[in-house]
């Protein structure tokens, strides 16, 4: 008899309810002792336990796990493989230190992944793989110091990345590379001073970029450029004190926060390639006078709150631009003079905004600023030199553009960062600044400095950027840089150094990066880097190098970034590169160099990921010279050459970017590998052919390639294989005809026997 039909494919609920209770039997007998295991929910938690490991009995069909504040210093290959189907996994403060390379392999439905308040220092290019659904990512208030380019290459859903409160202090080419969905990205709180201009190459989604609290002293107009979507763009708490022309280019921008800075003066023309702002904030900076804003039709909003603005004569411009918007909402508050401080700007008429112009007036104005002085700085006994301004708040002093002849004495002891740039020293005698024991960052550039005595920057402990770019300085000695042990970035670019003397950076233990561009430095020998152990990244674009000693780079071994550019150089430094394990950016770009040999680069070939050899007149680079490179390459410039043929490209399946273009490509058969080339890859490359004559202005992947037979490599190839069986076959042939007629004769001769 057949079942009734509402029974009909329905296991008996007795059966059911007997496999369910089994199931939650089994899983509470697999939840640790230590933690809290909910069934239903499919939700584990192990808060504050003491943990120095995942835990590997954490039921299988668990959803969302808990593990925070434990002590868990390691996350191994592959510790989450027993519970695949996790979708939130939080591991904030739980002292890692270390992800291992594949540590989230197996968790394909993760979609969010906290790794806060923790002790990581490096993020490699495999440690978030297997993550392809991952959403959420917070790697904030942790101690990264690099990210290396590929390491978000898998995530591709990813929408939030938290990377605030690190250690970063540069962003390499392509770093966020892969990254296809990413809406908000937050880089606040670290040192940040210098980004590369295809840092956010790829970030065709991204909305909001946070960068609040970093160490930019300058806006990064061409990197923020490739930023086409962001709308939201925070700046504050940057040591900026100045917005140049079309500083600002970012077609979409609506909102941008540059509040809590240094600005002194915010250029007309700084926002012209930003059609679409609404919002500009501007409050807590140095700004005294504004200045009429050219093509910002759209803004609705700015805010000048906290600045010491001056309502005289100087800002009627400003105050007739305002009133001509009749739906901007302006938030400028009068400083001076006394009788309108604390009045709208807007509240004024323009007959209002006067000019200085009787003895009383000036006597009036001194006596204004005497009696602001303890207001500003809302604190007592915070001394400031004549001619300079402190603001004590944001512990920034600055003295730029005074024509001081003599370094001054009396800044704030707390202050943080120094702006002296633009005066007449010529000379940093010794102890110049042995009262500023917090100092971090010290700006003495195109201050015409001629010498600096030894012991000058004694007692500066904590500084980490100084910048002397721009001086006269010929010759720098080692004691020079006495008392600098934190000393991390160092410019000395636009000077007049033709030597580098023996141990000249022995007493900088931890220079991290050296800036030497342009200065008439002719050789490197092998003396000039002793005692920089710890540099990584060295700058000699633009000198007169002709010739570098085998061993000049051996005192530096672990160096990341050597640019070489724009010198004299007439071969690739091959013998100079050896011993250097983790380089990955080499410039060598505007050199003489006509050929480049076989194994070129083998001695950097397992780290190198940044090639430039642009605009050298390179002639011919033989099929060997890219030896071992291979994968690891991520990009490589070749333009404004005089190339008719480059070597195959096969190996190289990484690649991000390649440069082909203004080079005379001769489009015949020795070239036809790199039409395929072109066609297998996604990547945009432009390559013109010159010769023959019957294809000039053709692209290379558009040329006919016609009658290429013979002892081209790719057809040989092809042919050899075509032609390998046919011949295996008449062998064979060959083979079973005479078995056949040595049996034929066996039997014949069996026969007559």
């Amino acid at each position: 008899m057949l079942a009734p039909c509402s029974s009909r494919g329905q296991a008996p609920t007795h059966w059911v309810l007997g496999t369910v209770l089994t199931a939650l039997v089994a899983s509470a007998t697999a939840c640790p002792p230590y933690c809290i295991c909910d069934n239903i929910q499919r939700v584990v938690t192990c808060i504050r336990k003491q943990l120095t490991e995942v835990p590997i009995t954490i039921p299988e069909g668990t959803k969302k796990l808990d593990i925070k504040r434990n002590n868990i210093n390691i996350i191994p290959n592959g510790a989450f493989l027993p519970i695949p189907y996790l979708t939130h996994l939080n591991l904030q403060k739980c002292k890692i230190n270390h992800l291992a390379e594949g540590a989230f392999r197996g968790l394909g439905q993760l979609i969010y992944l906290n790794l806060g308040f923790n002790n990581i220092e490096f993020i490699y290019q495999e440690t978030f793989d297997g993550l392809m659904s991952l959403q959420q990512l917070l790697i904030d208030n942790n101690r990264i110091e690099e990210i290396r380019p590929g390491a978000f290459s898998q995530l591709g859903f990813l929408n939030f990345l938290n990377l605030e409160g690190n250690l970063l202090v540069y962003l390499p080419p392509l770093v966020f590379q892969g990254l296809q969905q990413i809406k908000h990205l937050r880089l606040s709180k670290n040192t940040l001073n210098y980004f590369a201009d295809e840092a956010f190459a790829g970030l065709w989604t991204l909305k909001r970029l946070s960068l609040e609290d970093n160490e930019l002293q300058y806006l990064p107009t061409e990197p923020l450029s490739r930023l086409i979507n962001v709308v939201r763009l925070d700046l504050g708490r940057n040591p900026m004190t100045y917005l140049g022309e079309e500083s600002v280019r970012m077609r979409s921008l609506k909102h941008l926060t540059l509040d809590n800075m240094a600005l002194q003066e915010v250029s007309h023309a700084a926002f012209v390639h930003s059609p679409k702002l609404a919002i500009i904030d501007l409050c807590y900076n140095q700004l005294q006078i504004m200045q009429p804003l050219d093509g910002v039709e759209a803004l609705r909003m700015i805010n000048v709150t906290g600045n010491q603005i001056q309502c005289n004569c100087l800002l009627r411009p400003f105050r007739e631009w305002m009133a001509n918007y009749t739906k901007l909402k302006a938030e400028v508050f009068c400083s001076v003079p006394s009788v309108f401080r604390g009045e709208r700007l807007d509240s004024l008429r323009p007959i209002d905004l006067k000019c200085v112009s009787r003895p009383s007036d000036y006597e009036e104005e001194e006596e204004l600023k005497v009696e602001n002085k303890p207001e500003k700085d809302n604190q007592e006994n915070l001394p400031c030199p004549e001619h300079c301004d402190c603001k004590h708040d944001l512990q920034h002093s600055s003295c730029e553009g005074k024509g001081l002849r003599k370094i001054p004495k009396g800044f704030p002891l707390d202050a943080h960062l120094l702006d002296m740039r633009y005066n007449d020293f010529y000379l940093v005698p010794r102890g110049s600044f042995s009262d500023l024991k917090n100092l971090v960052s010290l700006h003495m550039q195109n201050c015409r400095i001629h010498d600096i005595h030894a012991g000058a920057f004694r007692g500066l402990k904590k500084l980490i950027y100084l910048y002397l770019s721009g001086n006269e300085i010929s010759s720098l000695q080692p004691a020079v840089f006495e008392g600098l042990p934190d000393l991390t970035y160092l410019y000395l670019d636009y000077n007049k150094l033709t030597f580098i003397p023996k141990g000249t950076f022995r007493l900088l233990p931890n220079l991290f990066a050296l800036h030497l561009e342009y200065n008439p430095i002719p050789r490197l020998t092998d003396e000039n880097m002793e005692g920089a152990e710890k540099l990584r990244w060295l700058y000699l674009t633009g000198n007169n190098i002709t010739y570098i000693s085998p061993t000049a780079l051996q005192p530096i071994g672990e160096l990341q970034k050597l640019f070489l550019d724009e010198n004299k150089l007439t071969a690739v430094p091959t013998i100079a590169l050896m011993g250097m394990p983790i380089l990955d950016e080499l410039k060598l770009s505007n050199n003489p160099i006509k050929q480049i040999g076989n194994a070129a680069f083998l001695p950097v070939a397992q780290s190198l990921q940044q090639l430039w050899l642009n605009d050298m007149g390179l002639e011919k680079i033989f099929d060997g010279a890219f030896d071992g490179l291979d994968a690891g390459l991520q990009s490589l410039y070749l333009e404004n050459n005089k190339l008719s043929y480059i070597p195959s490209l096969k190996k190289f399946t990484n690649l991000h970017a390649i440069d082909l273009s203004n080079n005379p490509w001769n489009c015949d058969c020795p070239l036809l590998h790199l039409r395929r080339w072109i066609e297998s890859t996604n990547l945009k490359v432009t390559a013109i052919c010159d010769l023959p004559i019957n294809v000039t202005g053709l692209n290379v992947k558009d040329a006919p390639f016609k009658n290429c037979k013979g002892n081209l490599p790719e057809k040989s190839k092809s042919a050899s294989s075509k032609v390998s069986p046919r011949s295996d076959q008449d062998r064979r042939k060959q083979k079973k005809a005479k078995q056949q007629n040595k049996t034929e004769k066996k039997n014949k001769k069996n026969k007559l026997q």
